[in-house]
Parts: structure tokens; C-alpha cells; sequence
């Protein structure tokens, strides 16, 4: 379902993504891992097609994104760490815009506007504008919205920024739900716990190369100490790697 392929991205003399080699199969929840300036905004943001690598291909269900963006992003949706409103409207014009960008009729959107805004926690805001919610009613409005056309491949980086414990729950039982129905999901997170929670798969980037791609229990039988968790883990390989 995403597929990377020699993915280079040099900026200058800095090369922030060395010949990332990544392909994630239909249903996995994907957690790429790495200290800043790892690569990681670089990988997601040319898996988005927002930029153009130096060298490399990357493929949405099949599609290339470069070739045929139109088709890869119809299948994609995608969550920044800072998602971009407008914010004069409301959540509820706010689905509507979208639904209208995907080309939705209009009662698959009310329905799914209205299941989504139940699963989120966002009918009681619906008619506010969006510039006076809070930020993690912006957050599960940003996923909520990404939802709505069902796309088939999720990419999220950093999903629990600005939840409170209960929304942050509500939005890891729901995106390993739809996982585990066969959404692909790609998360990029500087919580490893989260990690160690949802993913089926863990990759670590640093400096531009993957030094790490493994289940949690496959990266656990290359560390020394029995039981050690995800973050001593991490932290061994970062070091080992610089």
C-alpha cells in the first residue's frame, strides 16, 4: 500500500533522506521513529507529494505519486503535526468543504459528518468557528476530517499533540480499529509509548538512513536486557548509529 523506493532527498550539501527503502503492506499500523532531523518530516512530506525527491519513487496503492498525484492522494489522507484550517468556518462547513474536495453526495457526507463528529467528540462545537476551538478540538477535527472519505492509506504525524488523556484514548482505539479493518496507517511520533502501543511495525531514521525496521518483539531480541522497553531500545540504536 506504500511503497518507497530509494527515496534521496539532498537539500545542498545536507542530506536529509539517504536511500530509504520502505514498503508497508495493506492493514499494518507503521510507526517511524527518529530524533529530530532524522528524516522523517522529509519522508512524509515526499510520500505526500508535497516535495520532490532527488531520487527515488514512491507508490500509493499502486499509484505513483509523482506520475499520477490525483489518483495516489485520492486513496491518501493525510494529518500534519500543526494541521491548517479555515478558520472562519465551522466544523461542520469545514466536512462539508471536504467532502466537496473528494466529490462526495451529499448524504454520505451528513452521515459520515455525523458519525465522525460522534466518534470525535465534536458535535457540541459544530457551529463554533474553528479559529475559537481549542487545540485538541482542532486535532480530533483535523483526523475527523482526514476520515471522512475513507481513504485506504492514513498517514498522521504526531496524533496526540494537544489531546487530553480521554480524547487521546478515544483516537488510539480508533485508529487501531480501522487498522486492524485493513487502513494502512504510517505514524510518525516522538511518543514511544504510543508506539509500543499501536504499531504492528517500528522503523528508526537517523540521519537520513533506516537503522532500525522491526516489530517491537523483533527489535526487543537485538537489545541485551530482558523486558527492556521501546525507549532504551531506541536510545541504544541512536547512539550505536552516531
Amino acid at each position: 500500500m506504500i511503497e518507497l523506493d530509494n527515496l534521496t532527498m539532498h537539500y545542498g550539501d545536507l542530506k536529509a533522506l539517504q536511500g530509504l527503502n520502505l514498503h508497508i503492506p495493506q492493514g499494518e499500523f507503521f510507526a517511524l521513529l527518529g530524533p529530530n532531523g532524522a528524516g522523517k518530516t522529509t519522508a512524509i512530506k515526499l510520500l505526500t507529494g508535497l516535495m520532490q525527491p532527488t531520487a527515488g519513487a514512491v507508490r500509493v496503492c499502486g499509484h505513483d505519486i509523482y506520475a499520477d498525484p490525483m489518483a495516489a492522494k485520492a486513496v491518501m489522507g493525510y494529518v500534519p503535526d500543526v494541521a491548517v484550517f479555515y478558520e472562519k468556518l465551522t466544523p461542520h462547513e469545514f466536512m462539508h468543504f471536504i467532502a466537496a474536495l473528494y466529490e462526495m453526495n451529499e448524504a454520505k457526507t451528513r452521515e459520515s459528518t455525523a458519525d465522525l463528529f460522534t466518534r470525535f467528540d465534536l458535535h457540541r462545537h459544530a457551529g463554533q468557528r474553528i479559529e475559537n476551538l481549542s487545540h485538541g478540538t482542532r486535532q480530533r477535527l483535523a483526523i475527523a476530517s482526514t476520515l471522512l472519505h475513507e481513504p485506504k492509506v492514513f498517514v498522521i504525524d504526531e496524533p496526540m499533540v494537544g489531546l487530553d488523556p480521554v480524547h487521546a484514548r478515544t483516537v488510539k482505539q480508533e485508529l487501531k480499529a480501522r487498522s486492524q479493518a485493513g487502513m494502512t496507517i504510517l505514524m510518525t511520533t516522538h511518543l514511544l509509548n504510543i508506539a509500543e502501543e499501536l504499531a504492528d511495525r517500528i522503523g528508526i531514521l537517523h540521519e537520513g538512513k533506516l537503522i532500525a525496521l522491526g516489530t517491537l518483539a523483533e527489535l526487543k531480541s537485538r537489545f541485551e536486557r530482558e523486558g527492556a522497553k521501546l525507549e532504551e531500545i531506541f536510545l541504544q540504536m541512536v547512539a550505536a548509529a552516531e
